[in-house]
């Protein structure tokens, strides 16, 4: 990392000199004098100990190191245009931020999306997931909704389903011998250590087979056939509607919570009540049969 950086001015003028050929059309296109240009390149030549440019009248051209400085420079300038471009979407007046887990946007949230969008086209969501917890306090997040929160200061905190686990598999994986099928692991209560604690059925699965740190995926592999797997009552839903999962028993153990975590600052926003009464009453729909202590009030 360098201690000392050239100015940034310095680094465009020396890009528009080095693109146009030219310091005279390098001035135009920035609306400055061609003699604040030239000091520019001085000043940036004199930073780096070494000429950028070939000098002859009122033509120029590029030294190698000038070259090599070109392509750096234009990477640079273009990743911050486009970061700063990025900032325009924290000034829509209307933005909702909404954490989550990878594996509940895809297998639950964004197919639902449609229903929200239609009773709340007003609202400019912006989905954030990430794999670790948030922290409220320096994040820039209204909302977050997830299997892995606990509370936080300056947060409403409320458990919003208890979610029930269950063995299944792909409807094709039944014509093979139980023992004859690949287990797939999962991590927390996706592994088949909590479903033996918790006094579950033996459907033939092994110690041994494919592993998995993400639910999602896990649940993504399972419905394509790849083996059996413990999986979420709750994401799984949307699969076993399909018919791309089957139960392979009756019985279901204890599954993660799902809480949400609402910043002190937006509880009383009227885009964050919409979406929570929305969310709290989707998943009463979607979760019948779940366990979910879905009381009113945040």
């Amino acid at each position: 990392m360098l201690k000392h950086w050239p100015p940034l001015n310095a680094l465009r003028g020396f890009e528009a000199a080095a693109r146009l050929g030219s310091f005279h059309k390098a001035a135009e296109e920035l609306h400055l004098t061609q003699s604040a240009i030239s000091q520019q390149i001085r000043s940036l030549e004199s930073f780096l100990e070494q000429p950028l440019f070939f000098r002859n009248g009122r033509s120029v051209a590029l030294t190698d190191a000038g070259f090599d400085l070109l392509s750096t420079t234009q990477a640079l300038l273009q990743q911050l245009a486009v970061g700063i471009r990025r900032l325009e979407q924290y000034r829509k007046p209307n933005q909702l931020v909404v954490n989550t887990t990878p594996a509940f946007a895809r297998h639950w949230l964004v197919p639902h999306l449609a229903d929200f969008h239609q009773r709340h086209p007003q609202i400019d969501l912006w989905l954030l997931t990430t794999d670790e917890t948030p922290d409220m306090a320096t994040q820039t997040i209204d909302i977050a909704v997830r299997d892995d929160l606990s509370a936080q200061a300056e947060c409403s905190f409320r458990v919003l389903l208890e979610d029930r686990l269950y063995p299944a598999c792909h409807p094709g994986l039944l014509e093979l011998a139980a023992d004859a099928r690949t287990t797939l692991h999962g991590e927390r209560e996706m592994d088949w250590s909590h479903w033996q604690v918790q006094g579950g059925a033996d459907v033939g699965q092994h110690s041994q087979g494919l592993n998995f740190s993400d639910p999602g995926l896990l649940l993504d592999a399972a419905s394509q056939g790849l083996g059996i797997a413990l999986v979420s009552q709750l994401l799984a839903g949307r699969a076993r509607d399909q018919g791309l999962l089957v139960p392979l028993a009756e019985q279901t153990v204890r599954g993660p919570n799902w809480t949400w975590l609402v910043h002190r600052d937006s509880q009383g926003d009227p885009l964050t009540r919409s979406f929570c009464d929305w969310l709290v009453g989707a998943l009463e729909e979607d979760s019948k049969g779940v366990e979910p202590p879905l009381g009113q009030g945040y």
